[in-house]
Parts: structure tokens; C-alpha cells; sequence
């Protein structure tokens, strides 16, 4: 009888540690890596600009190309891989803007493991809070032109992290299909028009700082 007991026990720590290495395994290596690599080197060529250009131009251009990359691949690719979530804009036969929102219940082969999400929110989190530092330390030092930087990049990430947070919300409403989609239509009017015209919004901003200056 001790014996028995003692087998079942070792197969459910067996089990314990098989399911915690899965739960370990970088599913999708390509996709956790680009996930951070626009976002953090767009951070490291902003702290390193005045050293390697003395071109604001130049650097505006690098650092906004890199978090455009950075929002596509965030939007449309990692976030589908790595947590099973999906936003996206769709005009209705009314010509009305819709925002739509989808969430995956369940967990798949295709579905990113614990340590996956965990770098997806990390990544998604804490790199528009470091450009939230940035905002205060160009408003305090008066460093006009770099703060149309900031603000763009901030207006960039902050529509990703906005929108897979309203994905999250949805997917966690108690609903039993598998895909759970919800359009935006409950989304206040304000916030989706900054979304929608965030990008123009981004290029008449730099566009008046660089006539001042």
C-alpha cells in the first residue's frame, strides 16, 4: 500500500514538472523577438541620437520607422501568436468606423505558452511607460523637437496597449465560445477618433515643432 501511494505521488510531481516546462518553452521564438526588438532599439537610438547624429531629422525618421514596424508586427502578428488576441478597425456598409475586438478562450498548439505572455505584456506595458519618462525629461530640460518624438512614439504604443487591453477585458467576460469578438460600438467617440487619426495627428505635430524650430 505504501508503495502505491508512494508511485502516485511520484507521477504527479512527474506531471507537475512536465506541465511547467511546457509552460516554460519559448512556442515562438521569431514572434517574442520581434515583439521587443522595434520597441527596444527605438528606445536605445533615442538615448543614443545626439551621439551617433546630429541630424534630428534622421533620428525622428529611424526612431518612427521603427515603432511603425513595431505597431504592425505588435498588431497583427504577435499578438495573434502569443496570447491569442486580435484588434482591428472595419468600416460597415453604413460607412460608420467599427472597432473590433476578439479574444481566444482556449489554449492550442498555436497558442503562446506562460513565458510568452509574460514577454508580450512586459514588452507591451512597460516600454510605454519608459516613453512616458521620456515625455517629463523633454518637457522639464524645454527639448522641443524631441518631445514631437516622444509624443509620437508614445501615440504609437499607447493605441496597441490600449487596444489589447480592451481584447483581455472581452476575453475575460465569462462567454463559453472559443473566439470571442466584440465590436467597439459601446467605445467612447473620443477615444476612437484618436485612434483613428492618431497617425495625422503625429505628423502635423512634428511638422509645426520643425517650422518653429
Amino acid at each position: 500500500m505504501a508503495d502505491a501511494t508512494e508511485d502516485v505521488e511520484l507521477d504527479f510531481a512527474a506531471d507537475e514538472q512536465e506541465r511547467a516546462r511546457r509552460s516554460a518553452v519559448i512556442r515562438h521564438p521569431m514572434a517574442s523577438f520581434f515583439h521587443l526588438f522595434f520597441r527596444v532599439v527605438a528606445i536605445v537610438v533615442y538615448l543614443l541620437c545626439e551621439w551617433i547624429s546630429k541630424s534630428f531629422a534622421s533620428c525622428f525618421v529611424l526612431i518612427i520607422a521603427l515603432l511603425s514596424f513595431d505597431f504592425w508586427s505588435v498588431k497583427n502578428v504577435t499578438g495573434r501568436l502569443l496570447v491569442g488576441l486580435r484588434w482591428w478597425n472595419q468600416i460597415d456598409e453604413d460607412g460608420k468606423s467599427l472597432w473590433v475586438f476578439e479574444a481566444k478562450k482556449s489554449r492550442n498548439s498555436n497558442t503562446g505558452t506562460e513565458a510568452e505572455e509574460r514577454i508580450f505584456w512586459l514588452g507591451l506595458i512597460i516600454c510605454p511607460l519608459i516613453w512616458t519618462f521620456f515625455f517629463f525629461t523633454s518637457l522639464f530640460s524645454l527639448k522641443i523637437k524631441w518631445l514631437s518624438v516622444v509624443v509620437a512614439s508614445i501615440s504609437l504604443q499607447a493605441a496597441n496597449l490600449y487596444g489589447y487591453l480592451r481584447c483581455k477585458a472581452g476575453g475575460q467576460d465569462g462567454h463559453p465560445p472559443d473566439n470571442r469578438s466584440f465590436t467597439g460600438q459601446q467605445l467612447p467617440q473620443r477615444v476612437s477618433d484618436w485612434l483613428h487619426h492618431v497617425a495625422s495627428a503625429v505628423v502635423l505635430l512634428t511638422c509645426h515643432f520643425t517650422l518653429i524650430l
